[in-house]
């Protein structure tokens, strides 16, 4: 009998170690129900309508991490404002090259959203993006001398003609009043302004893509599904187990011929799941974030712009100081941050074991390398940590004079994650942008990273597209769908002013950022 009973637990036990038996097979699985799924569910069904999809999201609802508007800070990264991306070089000169392909991504962005509104998928262009002016605005002898050359350099690519630069407190004080009042006389300020900014509501975009791709039969949005496992099958295609939080954690089990982890924070958990050499070394360090943040009418009204500032030094470039007009479902404030804080969670929704968890024999060396070689980020991150309400408040007033702490209220963003990547030569390096990271055939690949994340989604999932749809993309029928999508597809804006005014020019009217725009606009690449 006890032989019996020990065959039988035996029996159990190798039974629940595998996964169930697919019950079905499609053509992509999707795991994550952020910005960057709903970007690439989009691409493909609009590409090969055929294709079955499912999109597993573990939350009640898409869009409530990192995509979720009070989560981030809604910028249109265009680096018409972010300092950090215009680096000055040891001779003095500024290197403007990243801040040109952060603009020429933007403008993907841009296209994409305005070709889904002519689509009829995105709807009431004004719920999810709004012009709001981008400005950078500094002060002291030598900050004021970077902007004036930033300004210079940056007016030599037409992603940044229109942008103006003023050292007069009068004109400053037009563009952005709450900033100027109550500012010494004595102090020495700069500012540039780009009045085609924007203000984007990721959240809202992500929610309106998947409310369009669930009325299609070919797509199944599964939520409250949480990913337990992703197996690769002899046949080159993957089997992915998800436990169904809704009805107890019952577990099913989806083949698919290929997956995406789009997961943000949880990307990388995901990705070891799925154990392909590819990842083998990567790490990841979460940093989260909190912001000042007004409601009051009359301090809103005063304010239209997003103002950003210099980095700290040593602080990641997610801590660039702003002060920003946001349009959050229909609701204008002012938010002001952000302030970095620590939890070992990768997501705001996740676990404290996420970080101890994510550490492995082919990690950790390279994470205590990184650990080492930015010290100062550690420090940082202690003093963020030990600010209370009037540290920050005085904060604020180095941007608003006459701030009242009383307007002002602490909310929590949401967590992102640092790429720690192990390099030969260097061991393990720090990185703050994205990366996707895929098997050598192109079956499964992944997110990772942050910064500039989400305002980027489209070129990401391009260029994700590239890499493992390679002999699809360079067919003539993906190729004839792609450039509908993009007018400018595979053109550089950078090296044709008069294609940078008509890309805008189309994408500002369909977006209503530009009223006096004209209707329909024919691209041409001559």
């Amino acid at each position: 009998m006890k032989n019996l009973i020990l065959a039988l637990t035996c029996f159990a036990l190798i039974a629940c170690s595998k996964p169930n038996e697919p019950e079905k097979t499609v053509d992509a699985l999707l795991i994550g129900g952020g910005i960057m799924s709903a970007t690439l569910a989009t691409y493909l069904h609009e590409l090969e309508p055929s294709w079955s999809m499912e999109v597993h999201e573990r939350l009640p609802s898409v869009a409530d991490e990192s995509s979720n508007a009070w989560n981030n800070a809604g910028t249109g990264h265009s680096a018409f404002c972010e300092l950090n991306y215009t680096p000055e070089k040891a001779d003095g000169s500024i290197d403007i090259s990243k801040a040109v392909s952060i603009a020429e991504s933007f403008e993907v962005s841009k296209q994409f959203w305005a070709h889904q509104v002519e689509r009829g998928v995105l709807q009431e262009p004004r719920r999810f993006i709004n012009a709001v002016p981008h400005m950078s605005f500094v002060w002291g002898e030598r900050n004021i001398d970077f902007l004036r050359k930033r300004h210079a350099a940056l007016h030599q690519s037409p992603l940044f003609k229109g942008m103006e630069y003023s050292e007069q407190p009068q004109q400053i004080a037009e563009w952005i009043p709450l900033v100027m009042n109550g500012r010494s006389d004595a102090q020495q300020v700069a500012a540039t302004r780009m009045p085609i900014g924007t203000d984007v509501n990721f959240g809202e975009i992500t929610r309106q893509l998947f409310d369009a791709l669930s009325k299609s039969e070919q797509v199944k949005l599964q939520l409250q599904h949480e990913v337990r496992d992703i197996v690769r099958n002899d046949d080159g295609t993957w089997t992915v187990v998800s436990a169904n939080l809704a009805d107890g954690g019952t577990e099913t089990s989806v083949k698919a011929r290929f997956v995406f982890i789009g997961a943000g924070g949880g990307a990388l958990k995901l990705l070891q799941m799925a154990d392909i050499p590819e990842a083998k070394g990567y790490a990841g360090f979460p940093v989260g974030g909190q912001f000042l943040m007004t409601r009051n009418p009359e301090v809103v009204a005063q304010h239209q712009a997003k103002v950003y500032g210099l980095a700290s030094v040593g602080s990641p470039p997610m801590s660039v100081p702003h002060l920003d007009t946001r349009v959050i479902d229909g609701e204008r404030v002012l938010l002001f941050g952000p302030f970095a804080t620590f939890s070992s969670k990768f997501l705001k929704n996740g676990s404290l074991m996420d970080l101890p968890g994510s550490l492995s024999t082919d990690n950790a060396v390279p994470m205590v390398q990184a650990g080492l070689d930015n010290l100062d980020l550690s420090q940082y991150l202690v003093g963020q940590l030990m600010l209370s309400q009037e540290d920050r408040i005085a904060e604020l007033k180095d941007y608003l004079p006459e701030a009242d702490a009383n307007d002002w209220e602490l909310i929590t963003a949401g967590q992102r994650v640092q790429i720690i990547k192990d390099d030969p030569e260097k061991g393990g390096v720090l990185q703050f942008g994205t990366e996707i990271v895929s098997a050598a055939d192109g079956s499964i690949a992944a997110l990772l990273g942050a910064s500039p994340g989400a305002s980027t989604a489209a070129p990401i999932m391009l260029n994700l597209l590239k890499t493992t749809f390679k002999s699809q993309v360079e067919s003539a029928a993906w190729q004839a769908k792609l450039k509908n999508m993009f007018p400018a597809y595979g053109l550089a804006l950078n090296d044709d002013a008069a294609l940078t005014e008509q890309v805008r020019t189309m994408t500002s009217q369909r977006l209503q950022l530009d009223t006096a725009a004209a209707a329909t606009l024919e691209i041409s690449p001559n």
